[in-house]
């Protein structure tokens, strides 16, 4: 299917998503959202697609956010229930995304690299949060996304200052899971897609699952001694007797996904 504002290209497992207003620094608008949405809705509901992508057009920018021209002008924002980009509140999902950060992601734009799994930023990747300048805040996750993810005193640093932020401070703070050089975060995030792959379907969406559900939980004990839908699915499947088959037989997992 073809999109007017994003693009979608598949690599066997892997799905990549472009956001494609490069002329506005990607900034996402009401009709990008709905794009967005049924994006990711074909990427869940197809069972050919173990991983995506997502990134921008261009070098300038990942996503500089809401389209504030946009809003200005009088048009009405997104009310998609899945969030901001068709991502932010899509809390249901279990297949992993990757965030490949080119240039700029800021506010919502940052907020979409949060929301995906793991970051990958090119050398010139900026990242902040600066609603706060503009009269907003950074309600699309980033003020309950990034303290979730680095100290508190930090995530408020940014989040209190809409300071700018390095890809190398990224990685020091612990939101950026590595930083390459200029042009090669596409490159970079299709090598982490290719290990994810490798391994079984199911045990990956069983395993983010219960990371983000357990982060929820009363304690310890509850986390450990839940056992939540795809850890069900996974125990249940042929995958999860294929895997230890293989390893005995010292061949590759043909993994089924069921």
């Amino acid at each position: 299917m073809a999109y007017q504002y994003c693009s979608v290209a598949t690599e066997g497992r892997i799905c990549i998503v472009t956001l494609n207003r490069p002329e506005v620094m990607n900034s996402l608008h009401a009709p990008a959202h709905d794009e967005l949405v049924e994006v990711f809705d074909a990427f869940e509901a197809n069972p050919e697609l173990w991983v995506a992508i997502l990134t921008g057009a261009g070098e300038k920018a990942f996503s500089a956010g809401n389209d504030l021209k946009y809003t200005a002008a009088g048009n009405p924002m997104s009310t998609q229930p899945t969030g901001f980009g068709g991502l932010t509140k899509r809390f249901e999902m279990i297949k992993p995304v990757i965030a490949a950060v080119n240039g700029v992601a800021m506010g919502g734009g940052f907020e979409l690299a949060l929301a995906c799994d793991l970051i990958i930023a090119a050398e010139n990747a900026i990242f902040a949060l600066p609603e706060p300048r503009v009269g907003l805040m950074a309600a699309a996750g980033g003020v309950h996304r990034l303290p979730r993810m680095i100290p508190q005193k930090q995530a408020l640093g940014m989040i209190l200052t809409g300071r700018r932020v390095s890809a190398e401070e990224g990685l020091k703070l612990g939101f950026v899971n590595e930083v390459v050089p200029t042009g090669e975060a596409l490159a970079a995030a299709k090598r982490w897609a290719e290990q994810i792959i490798e391994c079984s379907p199911l045990s990956i969406r069983a395993s983010k699952q219960v990371v983000y559900a357990a982060l929820d939980a009363a304690d310890l004990k509850t986390a450990m001694t839940t056992i939540y839908p795809a850890q069900a699915a996974l125990r249940a499947s042929e995958d999860y007797k294929e895997g230890p088959r293989a390893f005995a037989e010292k061949r590759k997992p043909n993994w089924k996904g069921r």
